[in-house]
């Protein structure tokens, strides 16, 4: 971010990231194989269909019927790659996901597609803010939510190299690539992307970049907010969660429910064993129809609103 203006060219889709690490992986193993559910296109898999035709499997729309294929192939010494818009992944196949392949701890790598409310327009029915909380109450699934490009070509990576299923969410909206002074991924690790010893932010996925845009401009009014990116929410990062308990103060910010995400994953721990006041950001249940953007600011999802809510619970605490 460095301080200068975002500009629409420094804004990239994490799709595109996703399928180029799957088709670099896809030349090197061939158990690499991708199953989708008539969304090639919203998966941006065609490319890989053309360079793999065999290795692309499209059970049209049913998801229930995609997550089983998945779990077979990983049965049969694949390496499974389930792409699908993640509203209708994680909702109607979700017996499946939890018994084909979490129970039966199945090779399985899942791709939720257009998370949170990027079909904005399309309504309650297509967004998918429920499924961070539906998953990681899951017993045995990884749960990754990367912030920008390099982290989902990691996560991906990661999770081919992860034995067990695991959900990556990847959303259509565009953001900005985030400067890092290290860069390491690893299941189960978040990572500081700006210092402060006042309060902490906690975020993932979308909300990363507007977090690191809300920590400067509490710098500007004096208040030194810790920026966590906690893209993995299950496990989720004891470790660093405890570090930014000592701030004094947590808000923690994603593009779901306020309601058993990484809000709650916070809230978990710190109530067990660093108490410590806290914000919860997020949606509070079905959301209206209207832009992803108009949603974001409509409900505070955004730099101004996360400031705002850092204040309130530094006031809260004088």
């Amino acid at each position: 971010m460095g301080g200068a203006t975002v500009t629409k060219a420094d804004m990239f889709d994490c799709r595109d990231a996703y399928v180029s690490a799957l088709e670099e992986l896809a030349v090197g193993d061939e158990r690499i194989v991708s199953v989708c559910n008539d969304s090639v296109g919203s998966s941006k898999l065609g490319k890989f269909r053309e360079r793999f035709p065999k290795r692309l499997i499209n059970v049209g729309i049913a998801e229930q019927n995609m997550v089983g294929v998945g779990a077979g192939l990983a049965n049969g010494g694949k390496i499974p790659f389930v792409s699908g818009a993640s509203c209708f992944l994680t909702a109607r196949a979700m017996e499946q996901i939890k018994a084909d392949c979490a129970y039966s701890h199945a090779n399985v790598k899942l791709c939720g597609i257009s998370s949170g409310v990027a079909y904005g327009e399309l309504g309650a029915t297509h967004h998918s803010i429920e499924d961070i909380a539906w998953l990681r109450a899951i017993d045995g699934m990884t749960v990754i939510v990367p912030a920008d490009p390099w982290e989902t070509d990691q996560a991906i990576r990661a999770a081919a190299a992860h034995d067990g299923p695991v959900y990556i969410r990847l959303s259509r909206m565009p953001v900005p690539a985030l400067e890092r002074a290290t860069a390491q991924f690893a299941i189960g690790k978040g990572e500081v992307l700006h210092e402060g010893g006042d309060i902490a932010i906690i975020a993932n996925g979308t909300m990363v970049h507007r977090a690191i845009d809300a920590a400067k401009a509490l710098a500007g009014e004096g208040i030194a907010a810790r920026v966590v990116n906690m893209a993995c929410v299950s496990p989720v990062d004891e470790e660093l969660i405890a570090s930014a308990a000592q701030t004094g103060a947590i808000v923690t910010v994603e593009e779901g429910l306020k309601q058993g995400g990484l809000g709650g994953a916070v809230a978990e721990f710190c109530a067990q064993n660093a108490p410590v006041p806290m914000r919860i950001l997020g949606f509070p249940g079905f959301v209206p129809t209207g832009s992803a953007a108009w949603l974001l600011d409509e409900f505070g999802l955004n730099a101004t609103g996360i400031a705002g809510a850092a204040r309130e619970l530094m006031t809260g605490r004088s």
